[in-house]
């Protein structure tokens, strides 16, 4: 007769993406995995299949929680450059609470180690990028519809450029110990936008 879980799967995920987060996918071994959850080998394989399994629980994770919480606000249906201001001031204040040099961001530290390897990462993460495009284009599009955004701006190429540019000051992060550079970065990334 099968043991009963004594864990919660959310638990566990939440271990392995921190897990994951701080150290990559290649590097992150079952063995550390077993380690840093407490369930063992079998109980892991039991719940996810293997080592991909648990990482994309973890990615989709990290999307419901992290993500959701940072940039929900940039998909409000009012929003406009100061919700997509607040996204970055928000991530920014969570590295220097949590410590710069900090982890970077799953999704980019996982879109420059896996996304060109495994097709199935690969998916998620240009899920991600579509959502922050989208979401950027449509809070530039307000933005000029009430005068905040310079009406020369084309909004869908610069919802392009925000996004690309995310994943570039989160991979920074991971470099620089302090916060003011990275909040002068996104000054000179919004910039352009003043009508």
């Amino acid at each position: 007769m099968p043991k009963p879980r004594t864990y919660e799967r959310s638990d566990l995920i939440k271990a392995a993406m921190e897990q994951f987060w701080a150290h990559g996918f290649y590097a992150t071994s079952i063995r550390d995995l077993v380690a840093v959850t407490g369930v063992s080998r079998h109980g892991l394989y039991a719940e996810f299949d293997d080592k991909h399994g648990i990482f994309l629980a973890a990615l989709e994770s990290y999307l419901e929680t992290f993500v959701e919480e940072a940039f929900g606000r940039v998909e409000e249906e009012a929003a406009s450059v100061r919700e997509i201001r607040a996204y970055f001031e928000h991530l920014i204040a969570l590295a220097e609470e949590n410590g710069l040099p900090g982890p970077g961001c799953l999704m980019a530290n996982s879109m420059v180690e896996v996304g060109p390897h495994e097709e199935a990462f690969k998916a998620v993460i240009q899920r991600h990028l579509d959502r922050l495009r989208a979401g950027f284009a449509r809070a530039l599009k307000n933005g000029q519809v009430r005068g905040e955004v310079n009406p020369l701006v084309d909004t869908e190429q610069f919802a392009e450029f925000l996004t690309i540019s995310a994943q570039g000051l989160w991979s920074a992060s991971r470099m620089i110990s302090d916060a003011a550079h990275l909040r002068a970065y996104v000054d000179t990334l919004l910039a352009p936008l003043e009508p």
